[in-house]
């Protein structure tokens, strides 16, 4: 289980938002049209991952995602550094920390830090530039909390950053023969089989066993499912299913539908005592009664695991649950000036049409429609 929270979050000049600033719950639902901000507002917490994480470093996450002038929001004026501030807190709320980066970049484009500041229980242990930053500037190219030989102090931080995951499965990945191939903790499910394979044999069972119990929900013919290899050692889920035959039908992930690809990955990862998880969509290829229980569903696996979940949604079926609160849902609404995020509690007229008896979805969904949606009608005639 982590050690530690998200409790805050504070953008600046990064991609759709000029600024914004929103306390973070243990579950977040992100709501708002198309291209409003919900993925780039997921990927701060990637970016923070990809700081942290072997293989990426400062010059990697900014060169992953197009270089500063990409990240830069097109609203940037006059403050047209890009920065990241987050409060991190332990689950008992008695340590609190503090890590802020500002950045932008030097005549070459290469990214170049102009701030990173750790705070510890509101005392300062980390502030660049510092002394020797000034004397070399090229170890601004570099962030201390990259470099073990001196981030003792705040690696927590590193290593929470390093705990996040980020899932959107794509099941076509799953099913190629050679999905694995390069790939580690591959966001799109490309080495999904291989991370049930890789796991003790003991928790992979329990696992499967449990999953198998929620997709007999939605797949009541569901048997039994197991982990097997072929010939080649290359590792395949398959389920057993209620057949005219009397020992029943066998099928691999080739064979699994998309939403049920995407639903047991989406159940291995809620049952993982990992840091933070990001979903994009959750709901897509699943029947809206499965939706529909999808927030009582992670709600139960964060109690048993104690991370916290964050995602985005279009889906009313998902917000209908009566368990989410209005605090958990942040509302991304375009403006000239970049991107508004707000809580579904600070707007008055969401309060009022809960109290009159509309659920979640009908008072939020239309605050978020695209103001000329109808006009995709006359597609045809153009």
């Amino acid at each position: 289980m982590s050690t530690l929270r998200f409790r805050g979050l504070r953008l600046s000049n990064w991609k759709n938002f000029a600024g914004v600033e929103v306390a973070v719950p243990d579950r977040l639902f992100l709501v708002g049209p198309n291209a409003s901000g919900k993925s780039n507002f997921l990927d701060a917490f990637r970016f923070l991952r990809d700081l942290a994480s072997l293989g990426g470093g400062f010059q990697q996450a900014v060169a992953r995602r197009g270089g500063v002038s990409a990240l830069r929001c097109l609203a940037a004026r006059r403050a047209s550094d890009i920065e990241l501030h987050v409060e991190l807190r332990d689950p008992e709320d008695k340590k609190k920390w503090v890590y802020q980066l500002a950045f932008t970049q030097d005549k070459q484009r290469r990214p170049l830090l102009k701030k990173e500041r750790v705070l510890r229980d509101h005392q300062e242990i980390l502030h660049r530039p510092n002394d020797d930053d000034r004397e070399d500037p090229e170890r601004l190219t570099q962030t201390f909390l990259e470099q073990v030989n001196v981030n003792r102090e705040f690696r927590d931080i590193a290593t929470f950053f390093a705990s996040i995951r980020y899932l959107h499965i794509v099941p076509q990945l799953v099913r190629e023969p050679d999905r694995s191939v390069g790939r580690a903790n591959d966001p799109f499910g490309g080495d999904f089989l291989d991370q049930v394979a890789k796991t003790p044999e003991k928790t992979q069972k329990m696992r499967l066993r449990r999953i198998l119990e929620a997709l007999r929900v939605a797949v009541p013919q569901l048997q039994l499912i197991e982990l097997w290899r072929d010939t080649k050692g290359t590792p395949h889920l398959r389920g057993k299913y209620e057949h005219w035959r009397p020992q029943g039908a066998w099928q691999s992930e080739e064979q699994f539908s998309d939403g049920t690809l995407r639903l047991m990955g989406l159940l291995w990862a809620v049952m993982e005592k990992e840091g933070p998880l990001l979903l994009e969509e959750p709901e897509l290829s699943l029947h809206p009664e499965i939706v529909r229980l999808l927030p009582q569903m992670l709600a139960r696996a964060q109690r048993r695991t104690g991370r916290q979940i964050f995602m985005s949604t279009h889906s009313p079926e998902l917000l209908r649950d009566e368990g989410i609160g209005l605090d958990e849902v942040l509302l991304f609404l375009p403006r000239r000036e970049g991107t508004e995020v707000k809580t579904a509690a600070s707007q008055q007229d969401i309060r009022d049409l809960l109290d009159g008896g509309l659920s979640l979805a009908e008072a939020v969904l239309p605050k978020t429609r695209p103001e000329r949606a109808a006009q995709l009608s006359m597609f045809g005639d153009l």
